[in-house]
């Protein structure tokens, strides 16, 4: 664990002094906004904590709550038991669903098990769950662009995996079959690089002409926002830095923006600790980002670290102003006293 620093307004307070590089340039930082937690995120988080105070630990989470290793990490020193699967939760006791949503299939297997449920899944993802439900029911064949193994994948083609085909690299294209050419719709994963995406939609339409979109974008507003701040910054920065975690998959496409939009070198980090010497030297502008589910303070620690080695000036570079908000899961509401107020890790 990393120590917390206290938070600064980085339109008031100075960063550091500025500094020059050896060919009398001056040293900066561009700050990716809006970079960070997502709405789904913090509920998410929330959720965990609120059920923590409110029942106390144990609060049993099936799989990790968010992609953050600070964040499991910080909960666990404070009683949630992190699991992989449902039968691993004692019978009877409380388990809260991940932000990434569970298939039906993990639904049935928790009532089974007289198991108390919160469902923390994203209401993004339960979109994409209740699209995948209304095409099944109408008979379509489903492609679902997303990454295999990821649980937000397996979450969503479980709610009719004998109509979902997993569509991951292009070579998966050549592999798909359908019924009916003229009844077949792609969906995708919600944190899934928007230009990636759209290629695969493209070879997908070269094979399926009439091949149909989703209703409305899949892919979540705070993925966008994040990946188009970091391709405006990217063109500028010598060095772009993720924060994020090596299993976050809205954090590794940060990195694959920032490289394509032109950034001469990108890394993805869980803690300013991880960030070498070696990739600073020759560097003036450095960009600074972080995925959906990393809390705002482990930036700050990263540019605690870039100060202490003469990068003090930052710029934000704000391509879009968030104010979407979820309300808390509804088994957790109604039995809350709204004038608590736990420790956060946001």
């Amino acid at each position: 664990m990393t120590s917390t620093p206290e938070a600064r307004d980085l339109d008031t307070d100075p960063v550091g002094t500025d500094t020059v590089d050896d060919a009398g340039r001056t040293k900066r930082v561009l700050l990716a906004k809006p970079r960070g937690y997502c709405a789904g995120v913090d509920r998410a988080v929330i959720t965990v904590e609120k059920a923590l105070e409110t029942y106390g630990p144990p609060v049993y989470v099936r799989k990790e709550i968010v992609h953050n290793r600070h964040v499991v990490d910080t909960l666990t020193e404070r009683g949630v038991i992190f699991v992989d699967k449902t039968d691993e939760v004692p019978e009877g006791a409380l388990v809260v669903f991940s932000a990434h949503g569970v298939s039906p299939a993990v639904h049935q297997e928790a009532e089974e098990r007289n198991l108390r449920t919160i469902d923390a899944t994203c209401p993004l993802v339960t979109k994409v769950h209740k699209e995948v439900n209304r095409f099944a029911r109408d008979d379509y064949d489903i492609l679902l662009i997303g990454h295999e193994g990821h649980e937000e994948v397996e979450g969503t083609a479980g709610e009719a995996p004998e109509r979902v085909q997993l569509v991951d690299k292009p070579e998966d294209v050549d592999k798909v079959e359908v019924r009916d050419p003229n009844k077949v719709v792609w969906l995708s994963q919600t944190t899934l690089s928007v230009d990636e995406t759209m290629e695969r939609v493209d070879q997908l339409t070269e094979k399926f002409p009439t091949l149909q979109a989703p209703p409305s974008d899949d892919i979540c507003y705070a993925t966008s926002n994040r990946q188009q701040a970091v391709k405006v910054m990217a063109p500028q920065c010598d060095l772009v830095i993720v924060v994020g975690s090596q299993n976050s998959s809205n954090s590794k496409r940060l990195v694959e923006v920032a490289l394509q939009a032109g950034a001469s070198a990108s890394h993805l980090i869980d803690y300013a600790s991880q960030i070498e010497d070696s990739w600073l030297e020759g560097v003036t502008t450095v960009g600074v980002t972080s995925g959906a589910s990393v809390p705002d303070v482990l930036v700050l620690q990263v540019l605690d670290h870039l100060a202490e080695r003469g990068w003090g000036d930052v710029e934000e570079v704000t391509t879009a102003n968030e104010k979407v908000t979820f309300a808390l899961p509804r088994e957790l509401r109604k039995d809350l006293d709204e004038n608590a107020s736990p420790k956060s890790v946001r």
